[in-house]
């Protein structure tokens, strides 16, 4: 079994106990192995992190940029040994794990572009002979926590900006996912990162919370997770001044108008849906369907559905892929038998899909619920696993009310020809991210990401929102001395 090293100060290190990596497609044989790091050894990475942070916010904005590009560059060599890692430890198919490889590589290039930006504005000053301005400066060291289920991408997406900007980091991938994130980290490494820049804390966080949340040289935290773990954050960071940027839960919901392209529609939501099995924070989970098209649109959604093909993500003809550990399938098919039980029917699938080797997996059959109610739990409650609930409405105006009818806010979509009606339900909707006639899921490395209400906090990420949350502000304020002509 293969042996990874962590980083942590500039050098590749280990512990004496070690945290095994599954393959969820079949659990049986660890993959590789990681060091389960003590938390002295988390508390000796906030050292070097102070350290790292007190050269790098000096270090030339255009040298940032030069390492993120080149890190770039040495993901995009190794494309192929990173995407068999991603699949190995997460599931996803091939062409996911690609996707999300290169994704990673320009998440670095597109922040390499704005380090080499200045961070400011010259503004008026209302005294004579002063000119002012604002400039943005790092804020310190961040925690980075990450998710199992976008293990190369949340960590480039969450790093790229906070180093670009000057800085330091200590980054905890998730304990199922370590492999990608350390991926992301020896690229950064090799392309001439400063030791204690970026250290990587691979450990079990029952053991290490406590020295990895409370920590006095924490400047901010940016998380990407579960809600219960998101306020079990917020309220150890109470009476702290550090901030806390949160990407959190979704129950996103995808509208369909009578008038709508209902073949175009029924792909654009089995994509959302059902894409890295459904484990996306975007992924579309609620379909609200204008009711005289109701039963033709689930004809067209449920073809679309049974065209998938389960399988290990490493087979190249698989379109579905196993879910990310045992723990979240039986989670989902808890969530399915729970809505059964409620009155929702099954349409196809709802059961773990046993076929062949598939038994040794953690693979669940993409499901479509119908009968469903708003107080169904399964209509509220994020499942993140393949699964789809479809209710039928009277109109726009009972579509949009559907769509709010939720504690979270994070994406949403509708399906129309109708321009106006688009535009009222960009208005309308109570969502971070609105899509039209396309997937909740996609958003690129530029388009500023983040949800409302119980989906995230006010900061966002991506594009140049994010500089909000890892910056601060100062203004400064020249008097330039009266002019010649104006001393006599």
């Amino acid at each position: 079994m293969r042996t990874q090293e962590t980083l942590s100060g500039g050098e590749w290190v280990t512990s004496g106990d070690w945290i095994d990596v599954l393959d969820p497609a079949d659990v049986r044989t660890p993959v590789a192995r990681v060091p389960a790091l003590p938390a002295k050894d988390v508390t000796r990475a906030f050292d070097h992190a102070e350290r790292g942070f007190a050269v790098w916010k000096r270090t030339s904005p255009f040298e940032r940029a030069r390492i993120l590009t080149d890190a770039a560059r040495l993901i995009r060599e190794r494309v192929e040994e990173i995407v068999a890692d991603v699949t190995a430890e997460n599931g996803k198919t091939l062409a996911e794990a690609t996707g999300e490889t290169l994704k990673a590589a320009d998440f670095l290039e597109y922040y390499a572009g704005c380090a080499r930006q200045g961070y400011g504005t010259l503004l008026h000053d209302a005294r004579p002979h002063h000119r002012t301005h604002t400039q943005r400066e790092p804020i310190g060291v961040i925690l980075v926590i990450s998710p199992w289920n976008d293990p190369l991408i949340t960590p480039a997406r969450k790093l790229a900006p906070l180093l670009a900007a000057g800085n330091a980091a200590v980054f905890k991938p998730a304990t199922e996912t370590p492999l990608s994130g350390l991926h992301l980290a020896r690229a950064l490494h090799e392309a001439g990162l400063p030791a204690g820049v970026l250290n990587v804390v691979t450990g079990r966080t029952a053991d290490i919370e406590e020295a990895l949340l409370d920590d006095p040289r924490i400047a901010g935290i940016t998380f990407t997770g579960s809600n219960a773990v998101g306020a079990r954050i917020r309220r150890r960071l109470a009476d702290r001044n550090v901030r806390f940027q949160g990407e959190l839960g979704g129950k996103n919901a995808s509208v369909v108008l009578a008038d709508a392209d209902l073949p175009a529609a029924a792909r654009a939501v089995v994509a959302a849906a059902f894409g890295q099995a459904g484990q996306r924070c975007t992924a579309t989970s609620r379909v609200i369907v204008d009711r005289p098209v109701y039963e033709e649109f689930t004809r067209l959604l449920i073809g679309e559905v049974e065209a998938l093909k389960g399988g290990p993500g490493a087979d190249p003809a698989t379109t579905l892929g196993p879910l990310s550990s045992p723990k979240q399938r039986d989670s989902v098919l808890a969530d399915i038998a729970r809505a059964v039980e409620q009155g929702a029917t099954v349409l196809t699938g709802g059961r773990a899909d046993t076929e062949g080797e598939r038994v040794h997996g953690c693979h669940v059959l993409p499901t479509v619920l119908a009968d469903i109610t708003p107080g169904t739990a399964i209509w509220r409650e994020e499942v993140f696993g393949p699964v789809l609930a479809l209710r039928a409405v009277d109109g726009f105006d009972a579509a949009v009310e559907a769509v709010n009818d939720s504690a979270f806010g994070l994406a949403a979509a509708v399906f129309t020809r109708d321009l106006a009606r688009a535009h009222r339900f960009a208005d309308e909707a109570e969502c971070g991210q609105v899509a039209v006639n396309t997937t909740t899921t996609g958003w690129d490395v530029h388009l500023p990401f983040g949800g409302f209400r119980d989906s995230g906090t006010a900061y966002k990420e991506q594009g140049d929102e994010v500089l909000r949350f890892s910056t601060r502000v100062k203004t400064v304020a020249i008097h330039l001395g009266a002019p010649e002509s104006a001393r006599g």
